[in-house]
């Protein structure tokens, strides 16, 4: 992988905190939701509820598709990333704890107001491995993409 390219796609995840994940549900659709994640290099973090659907949902398949980006006012200043991964639940719990406190330190205002540190055992925590990214830069060029495959 280009090293341009590869700061690009650290710089996007480092200065993001939600994405958007496809999961494929049980009748083969996918089915996109919003959460917040952290990361470690290109390893992305993101919990949800033990009996969520997305939690279900990889469980049956561990292949997901998402996406991180900005809004920009003009089109030609999109930029972000769409990433094939896959999906392994943390189990260990000194990566569990190691997730945990990215995922706190990327949401500060949440220890501000107050709001307790979730507990390992009371959520369900992945990590995401990247197979595929594609890297989006209308700058470029309308619609200009770097694929990468890790």
């Amino acid at each position: 992988m280009d090293d341009a390219i590869r700061q690009k796609i650290q710089s996007l995840l480092d200065s993001h905190r939600t994405m958007r994940i496809a999961t494929l549900r049980p009748d083969g659709w996918p089915q996109v939701t919003t959460v917040g994640y952290a990361n470690e290099g290109f390893a992305i973090y993101f919990l949800c509820g033990p009996d969520s659907q997305k939690a279900a949902n990889i469980a049956r398949d561990d292949r997901v598709s998402l996406a991180i980006d900005d809004d920009p006012a003009e089109v030609m200043e999109i930029t972000g990333l769409s990433m094939a991964a896959r999906a392994r639940v943390v189990t260990e719990a000194a990566e569990a704890e190691k997730a945990i406190g990215l995922l706190m330190a990327r949401y500060p205002e949440q220890k501000a107001i107050g709001l307790p540190m979730p507990k390992a055992s009371e959520v369900r925590l992945f990590r995401l491995a990247p197979t595929v990214i594609s890297l989006l830069d209308y700058s470029k060029g309308f619609g200009h993409t770097d694929l990468v495959t890790c």
